[in-house]
């Protein structure tokens, strides 16, 4: 179990500007990893109403269930460590944790386990950059028939590292593209495909 605040600034990139971001970075293809996000609320959306989000997050050889709920600045991520083979039988029996610290804080929020379904899922490829500023993660994600890149970076203090990551923008002359969080964009995206 595990609690930390996560306070990130994001944009869309288009496929030319996720290349010169690479290059920049001499990131190879052997830095990258793959992660898979498998998304949770509600019928009635009960989490997103409240500005929260669940998932699961398959890694090659770990998962992690995690919920993030906003603060003042910011979210709250709360965490719970999976084995792969537990989580993939959550996922495929379309269920969620029934203990843990993630589901205590869903049972503060109101929210039973019990009542959690698979809203969608979004498979990234992504590649760290540690910064003086934060971390830097370079992303590419399949999501719902969708494929989209992304640059996030994910800092300790929202006033510096909001100038740090446009600084980078106009560095790597990159134009700042509003990105939903990922969950929101793959949510979107699975209901739109009906």
């Amino acid at each position: 179990m595990s609690e930390n605040i996560e306070i990130e600034f994001k944009t869309l990139l288009t496929e030319t500007e996720y290349q010169r971001v690479c290059q920049h970075f001499q990131v190879k293809e052997a830095d990258f990893f793959q992660q898979t996000n498998v998304y949770y609320d509600t019928s009635d959306n009960a989490l997103q109403k409240l500005g929260a989000g669940l998932r699961i997050r398959l890694y090659p050889t770990k998962a992690e269930a995690t919920l993030k709920t906003p603060l003042a600045t910011g979210l709250l991520e709360t965490n719970d460590e999976l084995t792969l083979t537990a989580a993939n039988e959550l996922i495929a029996q379309q269920q969620f944790l029934t203990t843990g610290v993630v589901v205590a804080k869903l049972a503060q929020l109101n929210v039973a386990a019990d009542q959690l379904k698979i809203l969608a899922q979004l498979t990234t490829k992504r590649a760290e950059v540690p910064l003086a500023d934060g971390l830097l993660a370079i992303d590419e994600s399949w999501y719902a028939e969708n494929h989209d890149y992304e640059l996030e970076m994910e800092v300790s203090d929202a006033a510096t590292g909001k100038v740090a990551f446009e600084n980078l923008l106009q560095q790597l002359a990159i134009q700042y593209k509003p990105a939903a969080n990922k969950i929101a964009r793959a949510c979107y995206a699975t209901k739109k495909q009906g």
